[in-house]
């Protein structure tokens, strides 16, 4: 049953239209019953025929091709070039233009998914991710009449200038026709997901999300009114991000102490700089397990996280580029000892 069918329902009951309310009633009981659920249209047909009966104990869960998404309302880390663009799509959205297709593509870690749910707080409109889950089927051709489903259902929504539908992760759903590796079934959902795009409501806003862009089919592509790309981040962008996000740790575990150069040294010790996703993770974990008894200790657990061996060899870590004063902090040896083992190492050479 499609949402259609329950809209027209209600439509059909508050404009006193029996007739038609009863032939969509008709419509519903069929379906059931040629899904095999006969329980079910035996009941809509005895309400229809004003018979007693008994309701149906319901075994299924309802097959939704949604699932509704938290919006977010924690701190988005994006560089300024990024956010640029996302203000981009709040404008062209909120002036109805028919612009309303878009594309995130980037690695993982980037932001993707978190600048999806942040649109969605900013344009007031509720978030459902598409569970791929009930559209993918192993049964010849069920996987494309679940995606024209899909989208029938997407465009049958009572208010679609309130909702934001996502497509995380497209790349399960959508394959490059062209390509020799690709089964045929798959090539025919890439083709009805095609046409799902062509015929989309252009009030409701749809964002589809990948990091394997390079082997996404070209036609697709060609569909979406705007592309980003969230792999725009410089060195300087992360090591900003990465600072914010300490703050944000520290503060939450009220440690005081901060060392931004000491905090950098280690930070460009992982070549590449992760991205914002892994960023936090890496930071949050070392301040948390760190002795909050020793203030200057996540300095230590972060190394150990980034270099993955704990900071006590006091040459490479000069060698690394620290300070006399910033190996004191790592290795917890006075400066005077670090001195003193960094002079007679430079003197037996």
């Amino acid at each position: 049953m499609k949402k259609k069918n329950i809209i027209n329902l209600i439509k059909y009951h508050v404009e006193h239209n029996e007739h038609a309310f009863r032939e969509e009633a008709y419509e519903i009981a069929r379906y059931f019953d040629d899904k095999g659920d006969g329980e079910i249209a035996s009941y809509i047909m005895a309400l229809l025929a004003d018979t007693n009966v008994l309701y149906p104990q319901m075994n299924k869960d309802d097959n939704s091709y949604f699932n509704s998404v938290d919006i977010s309302t924690t701190s988005l880390y994006l560089p300024d070039i990024i956010i640029d663009e996302i203000k981009g799509i709040v404008n062209a959205v909120s002036h109805n233009i028919g612009i309303n297709k878009f594309l995130f593509k980037g690695s993982p870690g980037t932001g993707k998914t978190e600048a999806t749910k942040h649109l969605a707080r900013i344009l007031k409109r509720d978030l459902f991710s598409v569970d791929f889950s009930s559209i993918i089927d192993s049964k010849l051709g069920e996987t494309q009449k679940n995606i024209s489903n899909l989208f029938e259902e997407i465009n049958t929504f009572a208010r679609p200038n309130k909702v934001i539908i996502l497509f995380d992760e497209i790349d399960a759903l959508v394959m490059d026709r062209t390509n020799s590796h690709d089964v045929r079934e798959m090539g025919r959902a890439t083709s009805t997901f095609l046409k799902g795009l062509d015929s989309l409501n252009n009030q409701v806003v749809l964002i589809a999300t990948t990091n394997l862009y390079e082997h996404f089919d070209k036609a697709i592509l060609r569909r979406f009114d705007y592309i980003i790309d969230f792999n725009k981040y410089t060195t300087d962008d992360l090591l900003e991000i990465a600072e914010k996000i300490m703050e944000l740790y520290l503060a939450k575990f009220k440690i005081a102490n901060r060392d931004v150069r000491l905090f950098r040294k280690i930070i460009l010790l992982q070549n590449p700089i992760p991205y914002p996703g892994e960023l936090i993770n890496i930071i949050k974990s070392s301040i948390a397990f760190s002795d909050m008894n020793d203030k200057l200790d996540y300095f230590r657990r972060l190394y150990l996280t980034i270099v993955g061996k704990h900071a006590d060899d006091i040459f490479e870590l000069y060698e690394q580029g620290f300070s006399i004063r910033e190996i004191e902090v790592l290795t917890k040896k006075s400066k005077s000892t670090v001195a003193r083992e960094l002079k007679e190492r430079n003197n037996n050479e």
